[in-house]
């Protein structure tokens, strides 16, 4: 019989290897215990220190922040009139800002020059009126003195550009090479949109359609049919037939195993056609805690796109929703961009009172924001509940082969880098 004596090991994370199974989980379990009160002590030490000087704990907070992918997303670097191209991951708020800068300093540049002039001029008067008298050296002096005063008093510091929320989109920026691009897209809208809902061939989501529905006002939903020696219309002829009944949109329900699988959008009348796939969804009436929708018009909320591609997107579906909302039934729909996914939220809100329980309100630089000191928004999710994933942006109204595309989605080797 060989001994059966413990060796001791530096490699093992036991300070002994035994073969007993029975003694190795009571040395775990003793050196996991005496880690987790080592650890519980320096908390409650760290606690006491940072109640008696609240710097300690901002300074801890300042050190420790989580950086994601999000903190780490890389730009395309572009210059001259390529901004406007799709396939770039092109910040337009950043250039914009960047350009209104370079304008600045051209104009304080320009203003500097303008007044080193106007001193080599006053100097060269006073140089030709050395020989007067003394009464009017000293007047010019004093004259001099006055407009290097009035000059100081012009040059005023300039304010700051105002800082802007990391997740609202500006529309504003949209670059003009876009808007030329796509007019009737960013054209005005001179009536309230019309929806038209219908769902691929030989679809059974006639419950999903209808919920598409609820989610875009004026909208209606027509079944395609599925019978076997009927028609099959394609989508150029339901959009031609859209178009004349004075349709804005065309919203396409695609399935997969009875499961909502692909959403495709075709502004009317002529494109352009966009392409999402669907994952994630929830049916309002599978959520907890779920509200019941009302026919008001709702609010629109857009966040976080941020290039040409998403600026195009964004514009998509504010064609969709009317622009005047219904404020009185207090719902809002929300498109939250991040890394390319659009989520798809809608609620019903409703302000109240603060409760001694809750905590403040806090702005970007983590202060609590003014005006919002006892006012709190209750939230009730309606669905349905999905996400969106952007795969094609085609020119015009989708063909049977051929089609021309304006963007494609490829397989991104950098995760870093985002579309929307």
């Amino acid at each position: 019989m060989g001994s059966s004596r413990a060796v001791r090991t530096d490699k093992s994370h036991l300070p002994f290897k035994t073969g007993n199974k029975t003694k190795r989980h009571e040395l775990h379990v003793k050196q996991k215990k005496a880690r987790d009160s080592l650890k519980r002590d320096e908390r409650f030490r760290r606690r006491r220190e940072e109640e008696k000087n609240p710097q300690l704990r901002e300074e801890r907070l300042a050190r420790n922040v989580p950086i994601t992918i999000d903190q780490k997303r890389t730009w395309d670097q572009v210059g001259g009139d390529e901004e406007d191209a799709l396939g770039l991951a092109v910040d337009v708020d950043r250039i914009k800002r960047q350009k209104t800068e370079v304008q600045e300093k051209e104009a304080d540049q320009e203003d500097e020059e303008d007044e080193e002039e106007e001193i080599e001029e006053r100097d060269s008067d006073l140089d030709s009126m050395l020989d007067e008298d003394e009464d009017k050296e000293d007047s010019s002096d004093e004259d001099n003195d006055k407009g290097k005063r009035k000059r100081k008093e012009r040059v005023l510091p300039r304010r700051a550009i105002s800082p802007t929320s990391t997740t609202g989109t500006n529309m504003d920026l949209t670059p003009e090479g876009l808007v030329a691009k796509f007019p009737t897209l960013f054209a005005a809208q001179e009536r309230d949109p019309k929806v038209l809902v219908t769902t691929s061939i030989n679809s059974n989501l006639h419950y999903e359609a209808e919920l598409i529905c609820s989610l875009f006002p004026n909208s209606n939903y027509i079944r395609r049919t599925a019978h076997f020696n009927a028609h099959k219309y394609s989508v150029r002829e339901i959009a031609k037939f859209a178009a004349n009944r004075e349709y804005t949109t065309l919203v396409i329900l695609m399935e997969d195993q009875k499961k909502p699988e692909g959403l495709d959008i075709v502004h009317l009348p002529s494109g352009p056609m966009f392409h999402f796939t669907i994952s994630n969804w929830v049916e309002g009436r599978k959520l907890p805690g779920h509200g019941n929708p009302t026919n008001h018009y709702p609010e629109l909320i857009l966040n976080n796109f941020r290039t040409p591609l998403g600026l195009l997107t964004a514009h998509l579906f504010k064609t969709i929703f009317p622009p005047q909302p219904e404020v009185q039934g207090r719902q809002v729909v929300t498109l939250h961009n991040q890394r390319d996914y659009i989520f798809v939220r809608r609620h019903r809100y409703v302000f109240r009172d603060k409760r001694a329980s809750e905590k403040s309100i806090l702005d970007k630089d983590g202060k609590p924001m003014k005006g919002a000191e006892e006012i709190r928004a209750g939230l009730q999710e309606l669905g349905p509940r999905f996400t969106l994933k952007l795969r094609r942006v085609d020119r015009n109204i989708q063909r049977a082969s051929g089609q021309e595309w304006e963007w494609k989605s490829k397989m991104e080797k950098v995760r870093t880098r985002f579309q929307l």
